[in-house]
């Protein structure tokens, strides 16, 4: 089977596909109200320094299994080490996956509905409009759905066709549109009047905000941003060949994710502090207040509006997808090789599981809200089992295997393998991968639990 394996073709498309599967909502919507809520640039600095604490060598160690092994999530960490046990990394990291795809898809659904209803101007009103107008669409029965689904055959089709024609052809296509695009909003909201005010509540630190809470914000933004203990990226990484330099691949998408959720900011601050809106109005941002506040922006030039909320909503179901693709893409390659089915069989079955998943989360936040569990509805609890248990829990133990378990040697030949890196360089990685990151992501876990 390793013949029949296809690679990656060039680094660019290691990097772009690997950028997009963490490049996604969370860095258009997350970001930005996680900035808001905690004051701005200080948020951002601590952050970067999370993304060097945590994020750089959680993704070199999940690198390191992924190309060591160069097969799918659960027989990987079954073969860097002894012991079949640590299979369950693998195991819980496809579960995970899987479950986010399907309930992620309702709100890339909303995406799409909302790029539908900006082309075809059914946006236009005031902020109680707006506000009705998504109650009226999220409640309703069959629309979320429809459009949940759409956006997971969508995912499909471009995961059947397979990671040089597929996941690297999409990415390719697909990433540099959503930085262009990403750059024309930003652009036309920092010339509007009062986006000064924006821009420097971005970039102006206000260090007398920082509490132990802000920190632990940005820890956890890191963590999840960089889809942290999804699997994905061990996957991806069994697709790169012996002369990528993961160390260098780790930094630049590293990079790039964070240019992405900073420029997100700069495109949401200014349009917002221009009508005089919150700049963490949480959660709603997106649905609710951002359609409203394109209008109040652009009032004086009503195309311009039109065009930049299509625009947007384009961004947003771009971002979207390239992290569907990547959270498609573990499960598929696992029950193709595993249970030696055909690519596209493997891909029907995670696509069934996550249209399930997707129609009734969908159900349970709008026509259907008695379907809950521990009194959350679906969509909530499958959310706090992902975030606060899975992933967390997936990622610590990543760190374990990486750092105490595998033998030293291969961890160094793969963290080495093409690239001049230092053995000092491997020394710092193997302190943070063993020592910083796992009391980085206990931190994050009690944080999210209310202990600390």
């Amino acid at each position: 089977m390793g013949k029949e394996r296809n690679n990656f073709g060039s680094k660019i498309g290691i990097v772009l596909a690997t950028a997009g599967s963490a490049v996604g909502l969370g860095n258009i919507w997350r970001f930005p109200f996680m900035t808001g809520e905690n004051g701005g640039a200080a948020f951002i600095l601590i952050y970067i320094g999370c993304i060097l604490l945590l994020g750089i060598p959680g993704m070199i160690s999940e690198f390191i299994v992924g190309r060591h092994a160069a097969t799918n999530a659960v027989s990987a960490y079954g073969k860097l080490a002894s012991g079949k046990g640590w299979k369950i990394i693998g195991v819980l990291g496809i579960v995970s996956a899987t479950i986010i795809l399907g309930f992620y898809s309702v709100v890339a659904g909303w995406c799409l509905q909302y790029l539908y209803a900006s082309v075809a101007g059914q946006l236009n009103g005031d902020s109680a409009y707006v506000s009705n107008y998504f109650a009226a669409f999220s409640g309703s029965v069959a629309m979320p759905i429809v459009w949940g689904l759409v956006f997971i055959l969508l995912t499909h089709f471009v995961v059947i066709r397979g990671v040089r024609n597929g996941i690297e052809k999409a990415s390719k296509l697909f990433m540099p549109i959503l930085f262009v695009l990403l750059l024309i909003i930003v652009l036309a909201s920092c010339l509007l009047p009062g986006a000064g005010r924006g821009i420097e509540f971005l970039f102006k630190p206000d260090f007398s905000k920082v509490d132990s809470g802000v920190f632990l914000s940005a820890l956890g933004q890191a963590f999840f941003s960089l889809s942290l203990g999804t699997a994905c990226l061990c996957t991806y990484a069994s697709y790169f060949g012996k002369q990528t330099n993961l160390v260098r691949s780790a930094s630049q998408i590293a990079l790039i994710d964070s240019m992405i959720a900073i420029l997100a900011g700069l495109m949401i601050f200014p349009a917002a502090f221009s009508v005089g809106v919150s700049p963490d109005s949480g959660p709603s941002l997106i649905f609710i207040t951002l359609p409203s506040v394109f209008q109040q922006a652009f009032a004086a030039v009503p195309m311009v509006g039109y065009v930049i909320s299509i625009l947007f909503y384009a961004l947003l179901a771009l971002a979207a997808i390239t992290s569907t693709i990547s959270m498609h893409e573990i499960g598929t390659v696992f029950f193709h090789e595993q249970l030696k089915l055909s690519r596209k069989s493997a891909a029907a079955i995670v696509t069934v599981v996550a249209a399930m998943i997707c129609v009734f989360c969908s159900l349970s936040v709008g026509a259907c809200d008695g379907l809950q569990l521990f009194g959350m509805s679906l969509m909530d609890f499958f959310d706090f089992l992902t975030a606060q248990i899975m992933l967390p829990v997936g990622a610590l133990l990543t760190c374990v295997y990486v750092g105490w378990v595998a033998p030293r040697k291969v961890v160094q030949h793969e963290f080495a393998s093409g690239s001049n890196a230092r053995s000092i360089l491997f020394t710092v990685y193997l302190f943070a991968a063993r020592f910083v990151c796992p009391v980085c992501i206990i931190l994050i876990f009690l944080n999210q639990f209310g202990v600390i």
